[in-house]
């Protein structure tokens, strides 16, 4: 290896092979074995729609299909082509807006949460979490182009529209939904950062940066609670953390899935206050929230653990913001993280059918036998994205 090639390595690997290894074989599976397994099983071709569950058998049928999953499939089959997959990821993706805009679009422009498998309307609340996938499903297929690019940019900014009217509250952020107002909610927001932040690269619209640094200044503000550095999840109509103990839970899978956000916010927001807040809110959950190797559910407000399982999703975002912090610091201890990281994900996608995974760990080390959910290729596939050699920040 040339010396210059060894130095771009280390810059994106760190000093260990070994996570340059453990990522080129999360891509792998990517590739070889998710998207062919969920493009061939996990759309349904007789009623149109993403399926919600998928076993080694087929898909289990009959469930109720919730909103933010057909979205962040239409999001993981936008990506796909970019990530190495072959398949026809723009026949999926422009039949699943279809169906999407056709079951899903609330009179009132918002989009509901959840139907039958035929269409029917089973929840017709509108969902601040929803529309924030709507929204980012929206931006990266538009940055896929296709006949539905300008369609996409125009029902994007329609929704951007309709979050003003109807759910923006008086000073910074959004209720959580119609007609739920309160509490005001963290976990919405973080997914409409991303959101914001990606339609701000595709489309030159001020507003879309003007969102996203709302919700930047209202995390340093407002969520991280100044004191112990960490993110809580719900709050009163003033942005005051609720006081009961579970309303003061820490998530350590959000703590790194804000780091990661504030990260990629730094060129339009303070920088060092992103920086900072960023590294503090990794160090919580490198240092409270990984137990037996793996980053489990919940902490309590002390750091004790509150729920000791710990979801796959938890893992792909403690990857996705070590590699960020090590690309940033390039310090030894996010390049072991983000090693640390790259395995325990992979425990998960041994599941032994090709393409699936198991989703839950519980608090004894044992995986919970359970069909692979839709909802989690979305993780998977920004955290692998984040970790190829010619990505960076996705």
């Amino acid at each position: 290896m040339q010396a210059t090639e060894g130095k771009a390595l280390v810059a994106q690997y760190g000093p260990e092979p070994e996570l340059e290894r453990r990522l080129k074989t999360l891509h792998g599976w990517l590739v070889n074995e998710a998207y062919p397994r969920w493009a061939d099983q996990g759309y349904d071709r007789h009623r149109g729609g993403f399926q919600e569950l998928l076993e080694s058998a087929g898909p289990v049928v009959g469930v109720p299909r919730r909103a933010r999953v057909q979205v962040r499939q239409l999001y993981a089959f936008a990506r796909a082509a970019e990530l190495g997959w072959n398949g026809d990821a723009t026949e999926l993706v422009t039949r699943g807006w279809e169906y999407f805009f056709r079951n899903y679009r609330r009179p009132d422009g918002l989009y509901r949460t959840l139907i039958r498998p035929d269409g029917t309307a089973l929840d017709d609340r509108a969902l601040l979490y929803d529309q924030a996938f709507v929204l980012l499903a929206l931006a990266e297929s538009h940055r896929r182009g296709g006949r539905l690019e300008s369609a996409q940019l125009t029902a994007a900014r329609q929704l951007r529209g309709k979050l003003f009217e109807l759910l923006k509250c008086a000073g910074p952020g959004y209720r959580s939904g119609l007609p739920e107002a309160l509490p005001l909610l963290a976990n919405p927001h973080m997914h409409l950062l991303e959101a914001a932040q990606n339609w701000a690269l595709v489309d030159a619209d001020p507003a879309w940066q003007a969102m996203a640094d709302e919700i930047v200044a209202l995390a340093l503000g407002h969520m991280i609670d100044p004191g112990v550095g960490a993110l809580f999840e719900r709050f009163d109509e003033h942005w005051r953390a609720l006081r009961g103990d579970l309303d003061r839970l820490v998530e350590p899978g959000h703590q790194f899935e804000w780091a990661w956000l504030l990260l990629r916010a730094r060129g339009s927001s303070p920088a060092d206050r992103c920086i900072e807040a960023a590294m503090r809110l990794v160090d919580i959950g490198e240092t409270y929230g990984i137990h037996g190797g793996v980053a489990v559910s919940s902490l309590h407000a002390d750091f004790s653990v509150h729920d000791g399982q710990a979801r796959l999703w938890t893992q792909t975002e403690r990857l996705k913001a070590a590699l960020a912090l090590a690309r940033l610091t390039h310090d030894s201890r996010y390049w072991n993280a983000a090693t640390l990281a790259a395995h325990s994900l992979w425990r998960y996608l041994d599941a032994g059918a090709p393409g699936l995974w198991h989703d839950r760990l519980d608090a004894g080390g044992a995986f919970r036998a359970e069909p692979a959910p839709a909802s989690t290729f979305y993780h998977l596939v920004v955290a692998i994205a984040e970790g190829r050699l010619d990505e960076g920040t996705a």
